[in-house]
């Protein structure tokens, strides 16, 4: 049943007002509830829904407001005015009224709005979630397949990485397009650029799919090369099985990888040797028989509580305790060239050294287990660049006739160059 409520010419539906009231009581400002005629007000306050006093000025918000007469339309209906006791201000509840009808309309659209857009990203947001626990699977699915293949550990955990990054970056695995806009966006480098490139071309044949794959421009840098200073000081401020690390790298150009996986029973402390029988990279086996006295120490000097000479620490944890402590040491030494030098620049600087003392390209070769010379000629470019405007080296030469001579010569550091003579006699030389 609806209840009319007659106010002189004009009646109205109380059930709509308190529709009205409803609406404004829940909406944002203007106060809606001053849109109700004072005459209504006595039904709507047996109602138990507004009172007289709910009404507000428009201008300061005030509750304390008078009555102040009518005004007449064109059609006769009169209209209460009302009057702010504490601004002034005069208005009509009309114009409040239609004030507050309009604030409610504009905001019952943000609602709808509001309600249609989350309905649409709690949609999108659960596909979208369904899609990439989808891929995931798809992606362990992918390096379990790798592992069938042969692949080493590492370049499926390079592979798994690369993807994972993408999915991270908003691209769609599924569409070449949007991983290709992916990569464009992102600051990499050649070099890594290359690696996505790849580990996505090995994924999207893995899924049956292809890809026209994009341009990349490969630039090789000239590798930062310290002093052997610096990396002494870094040696000397490192915890011990990090510092040991660092001396092995430093004496014999492992490639970190494979000094973590190196044995005890790859190290001879009576014949000082050290052999890497498990390279990265397809690199071929290697056997380092000029070990210094300092690094056996060293070695030595670890607990033996696994196979393994590092124990049971991962090289990611090296990793970690090593950028940190040299963090402290620059700072310490107020030298950022420290912060430039990571585990793989030892093997830079260990390549260059072999070739700038021997000269012989093949011997730096064989020495970093390089299958092919392209990699190893960058030394030569190296010591030419670092080495340009030191004096030529300048040598302590000796002979030895016989074996007796030749031991004591080699005991105090000199090399055998060549011989053997008309005395019998063979030559050997020190730098100065």
């Amino acid at each position: 049943m609806v209840c009319l409520v007659e106010t002189g010419k004009r009646c109205f539906s109380v059930e709509d007002r308190l529709l009205d009231v409803e609406a404004a009581l829940t909406g944002p400002q203007p106060d809606v509830t001053t849109c109700i005629p004072e005459e209504a007000l006595d039904v709507l306050g047996k109602a138990g829904v507004l009172s007289k006093a709910s009404l507000k000025c428009p201008e300061c918000g005030s509750s304390k407001v008078d009555n102040d007469g009518h005004r007449y339309r064109k059609d006769g209906s009169a209209i209460k005015r009302l009057s702010c006791c504490v601004c002034g201000n005069r208005f009509s509840e009309t114009y409040i009224r239609h004030q507050g009808q309009r604030g409610n309309r504009q905001l019952c659209v943000i609602l709808q709005e509001a309600k249609k857009l989350d309905t649409a990203t709690e949609i999108k947001s659960v596909v979208g979630d369904n899609d990439k626990t989808d891929l995931k699977g798809k992606i362990l699915e992918y390096a379990w397949n790798m592992k069938k293949q042969g692949y080493a550990e590492a370049t499926i955990r390079l592979n798994q990485t690369v993807l994972n990054v993408l999915m991270d970056r908003e691209a769609n695995l599924r569409d070449p397009e949007s991983v290709k806009e992916t990569i464009a966006r992102q600051n990499w480098s050649g070099n890594r650029k290359r690696n996505v490139i790849v580990a996505y071309t090995s994924f999207l044949k893995y899924i049956g799919l292809s890809w026209e794959q994009p341009r990349c421009i490969l630039t090789r840098k000239i590798p930062f090369i310290p002093a052997e200073q610096e990396i002494d000081d870094l040696i000397a401020g490192n915890p011990t099985a990090v510092a040991t690390m660092l001396q092995l790298l430093k004496e014999t150009a492992m490639r970190s990888g494979e000094a973590i996986r190196l044995k005890w029973i790859d190290i001879d402390f009576q014949r000082k040797i050290i052999m890497c029988n498990d390279p990265e990279k397809g690199s071929l086996p290697r056997i380092f028989n000029s070990l210094t006295g300092k690094l056996l120490s060293m070695l030595n000097a670890l607990p033996r509580t696994t196979d393994y000479v590092f124990g049971k620490s991962s090289l990611n944890s090296l990793k970690a305790t090593y950028t940190r402590a040299r963090k402290r040491i620059a700072f310490k030494l107020q030298n950022p060239r420290l912060k430039e030098i990571h585990f793989h620049t030892l093997r830079h600087w260990k390549g260059t050294m072999e070739y700038h003392y021997t000269k012989d390209i093949l011997h730096v070769k064989e020495f970093l287990g390089h299958v092919t010379i392209d990699n190893t000629l960058l030394y030569i470019q190296l010591d030419k660049q670092l080495f340009s405007n030191v004096p030529e080296d300048s040598f302590i030469t000796r002979v030895a006739t016989v074996a007796e001579e030749a031991c004591k010569l080699i005991e105090v550091g000199f090399d055998y160059v060549t011989g053997e003579y008309g005395d019998g006699g063979k030559i050997f030389r020190k730098r100065k």
